[in-house]
């Protein structure tokens, strides 16, 4: 298999999605976790398995093509913590419980707008076992190695989430794609890089087999000074 870049495999998936109107609102995909025609199916796929329904707490990124997922996990009467984008907050998780939102207003609160009325911030000390986390993906391969938008906040997450001991080696990891968001190259993986261990799409659900180790908690000589100086929940870790 050829080695590339994830700069390149985001590109070749970006452009793919596109010249295949695959895409969905927002636009440009370029530069996002791109949402995609069928990230319904693909969730309630993920729905139905048995790694979602018996988790009864979920971490989910707050991109576009999640939102179906949160809102199955909140129908299911699941409690869904959603990051603040950027975790740009120190309370930086949203938790939103079935309990405490009326249904009507399921479909508003799993939007970021929806998070910020419907949630509660917490500091992600304040969360319980997570027994489930949901990622964003930009491109997948069928082994379970990922790629996001480039932006670091997904491992962030897990790093933070790690060291507090709310995620564990067992925490499944999961993502919902379009199947032309798998590819078959290989590129360098970094020690931050989380695994998946099931990706569904569509049409499939698909077990992998963790490519590499987890990171075991932040790897703070790696980190960016910038993304450091940004994130206040990082100050109360070290």
């Amino acid at each position: 298999m050829p080695i590339v870049t994830k700069n390149e495999i985001r590109s070749q998936v970006w452009e793919r999605l596109r010249q295949k109107q695959l895409g969905r609102f927002p636009f440009p995909l370029k530069g996002r976790i791109p949402n995609f025609k069928g990230a319904e199916a693909a969730a309630e796929r993920l729905a139905a398995h048995p790694v979602f329904e018996q988790a009864r707490t979920l971490k989910c990124n707050p991109d576009a093509p999640q939102l179906p997922v949160r809102l199955q996990a909140l129908k299911a009467g699941r409690t869904v913590y959603m990051a603040v984008p950027r975790l740009r907050k120190k309370e930086c998780f949203f938790k939103l419980d079935p309990g405490r939102i009326d249904p009507a207003d399921f479909r508003k609160a799993v939007s970021i707008k929806g998070a910020e009325r419907f949630g509660v911030p917490v500091e992600p000390g304040e969360m319980p076992v997570i027994d489930l986390i949901v990622a964003g993906s930009v491109a997948v391969r069928a082994n379970g190695a990922r790629v996001g938008k480039g932006g670091g906040y997904s491992d962030l997450e897990f790093g933070i989430a790690t060291q507090l001991g709310i995620v564990g080696s067992e925490t499944a990891i999961v993502t919902t794609v379009h199947d032309e968001q798998r590819v078959a190259d290989t590129w360098p993986v970094e020690p931050w890089d989380i695994p998946l261990d099931w990706i569904f799409t569509p049409e499939r659900s698909i077990k992998c087999r963790r490519p590499h180790a987890r990171p075991t908690g932040v790897l703070w000589e790696k980190l960016d000074p910038d993304m450091r100086r940004d994130i206040p929940i990082l100050d109360s870790l070290t």
